[in-house]
């Protein structure tokens, strides 16, 4: 660590600020469901996910490698384009916080990083082929197969527990929900970690102090954990509240069904290399387990804004990190430039969360870009109906029979409405 300069300094403190907004940016992959369905409290899920985003870092250095010499070409890489790179990501990830919107962190480093070195060396920098493998087409197929999976789970785990008690059963499906979130925030360190872990390696080698395809060092993964874990113990209040009441209503046995789905996806997707957004996974696995429960239903309006958040992201961070590359090319005053603007564009953003402040004290509360006949009652008594059907006759007639007392027949012996004696 002794060769690394004033610059290369700087990019590794912005990697791990990145890394840092990754964690609360990504806290809701894991715990938004577990909340919501209130197998644990806020504070304590979150600590939980940041302790096993900790552990998770150390298990694998597959997607690190993948970031570090697959997506761009090392020869002539500066690094300064990599600051470029991570002031992109960093800018659209407070940006998509401050929205409540569940967008990928992974796709605005992967924007802010092609950005920044097609402007810099122009498009023979990008491994396109790289690109579509590793990050474009799990970018699409991982959604899709964590949202079958966890649909089909759903389905299995409601005909299972059809006959049995249903306080036993929520009770049980909740415990086995704090083991899947326990497996996502594990899988969430092993996957998103290692792209920061990947990113400072690649400054590292531009810089001269490690050798071309060299695996991250010790203190690198170390510091990449620690800023992950401690971004996920802060918590991304308003995510959390989106993928857990935003999306859809959960029951315990659809969280524990998208937790396992997703974690299985994202482990595996790390096994392979694959730079797997694990907020698309588990978006995808939250949507599935929606559909999955028999009257269950998908708040299509709040899936339209993520999805549109989804395909903006590598574009608009690839914007953000080409005009930050065009600025730090211009010399070390570009360089201070560009700082001053990301320190000044993160200021605003935060002072604009306070105006709608969520913690961990309303973060259970109703989404509040939910339509009126989204969270009409008779939605969530459908669904609720679905699972322990009514005796007789529909979920209507039910609650109205409920509501309503049933009528003497006119001329019974105490119908006040007639004189004693009367007759039909």
């Amino acid at each position: 660590m002794e060769h690394i300069t004033l610059l290369l300094a700087i990019v590794i403190v912005t990697a791990l600020v990145f890394d840092f907004t990754n964690g609360f940016h990504d806290t809701a992959n894991a715990m938004a469901t577990t909340i919501s369905t209130g197998a644990l409290k806020p504070k304590t899920a979150v600590a939980m996910s940041a302790v096993l985003n900790l552990v998770g870092a150390f298990l694998s250095v597959e997607v690190a490698k993948t970031i570090s010499g697959g997506i761009i070409n090392e020869d002539g890489l500066k690094t300064e384009v990599i600051f470029a790179a991570l002031v992109g990501a960093i800018l659209w990830n407070l940006l998509t916080w401050l929205l409540g919107l569940p967008s990928s962190s992974s796709h605005a480093l992967f924007g802010g990083l092609i950005g920044a070195a097609v402007m810099s060396m122009g498009w023979s920098s990008v491994n396109g082929g790289t690109v579509v493998t590793k990050v474009l087409l799990p970018a699409v197929a991982a959604p899709l197969v964590a949202g079958i999976a966890s649909m089909l789970a759903t389905r299995l785990t409601y005909r299972i527990s059809k006959k049995t008690d249903e306080k036993a059963t929520a009770k049980g499906y909740r415990a086995g929900q704090i083991a899947s979130a326990g497996l996502v925030s594990l899988a969430h360190g092993t996957n998103d970690a290692q792209k920061t872990m990947g990113i400072i390696t690649l400054a590292l080698i531009t810089g001269g102090v490690i050798a071309p395809h060299a695996d991250p060092p010790m203190w690198v993964i170390v510091s990449a954990g620690l800023a992950i874990a401690l971004g996920t113990y802060l918590g991304g209040w308003r995510i959390i509240r989106t993928m857990g009441k935003g999306l859809t209503e959960l029951a315990p046995q659809q969280g524990f069904a998208a937790q396992t789905s997703a974690a299985t996806a994202i482990l595996a997707s790390s096994h392979l290399g694959f730079s797997l957004s694990t907020t698309q996974v588990c978006s995808g696995g939250v949507m599935g387990a929606g559909l999955g429960r028999k009257g269950g239903v998908v708040r299509w309006s709040t899936a339209s804004r993520m999805f549109i958040a989804w395909g903006l992201t590598l574009p608009a961070a690839g914007l953000v990190g080409a005009g930050a590359e065009f600025l730090t090319k211009q010399g070390p005053w570009g360089i201070g430039l560009t700082a001053a603007l990301l320190v000044a564009g993160s200021g605003i953003i935060w002072k604009l969360s306070r105006r709608d402040s969520i913690d961990h004290t309303n973060v259970t509360a109703d989404d509040p870009h939910a339509t009126p006949a989204q969270e009409a009652p008779g939605v969530v008594t459908t669904a609720i109906a679905s699972v322990t059907p009514p005796p007789v006759g529909t979920v209507e007639t039910f609650e109205s029979e409920a509501k309503i007392p049933a009528q003497p027949k006119a001329g019974a012996v105490n119908d006040p409405a007639r004189p004693a004696g009367a007759t039909l």
